[in-house]
């Protein structure tokens, strides 16, 4: 254990008649486990398929809502900055693979 957990975890434990200890984080170490978490989540997506791969990618996407909050934003404010690199830089969908650039002399 000794990990950042959704709020609704410790019901569940005391659901199966255990007994959870836990402590509420300040930001600053909220912010560390945040990114802990998001980095176990990455490794969880990257193992998984199919259905299983959507639920660990939606488990990241609500760690990055919860970055997002603590920078004063919001996802929908990520997901428009996204939108505009996208816009300008374009995405990833065509599948280009950069292998080099030969630099001028």
């Amino acid at each position: 254990y000794n990990k950042l957990v959704r709020y609704n975890i410790p019901t569940i434990i005391e659901g199966k008649g255990e007994t959870p200890v836990t402590r509420v984080l300040d930001d600053a170490i909220y912010k560390i486990e945040l990114e802990k978490k998001l980095n176990e989540e990455y490794q969880e997506v990257l193992a998984a398929n199919g259905d299983d791969r959507v639920e660990e990618l939606a488990d990241m996407l609500e760690i990055m809502r919860a970055l997002a909050k603590l920078e004063g934003k919001t996802l929908q404010d990520v997901i428009e900055i996204a939108d505009i690199k996208s816009e300008k830089r374009g995405a990833f969908e065509k599948k280009i693979f950069l292998e080099k650039v030969i630099e001028k002399n």
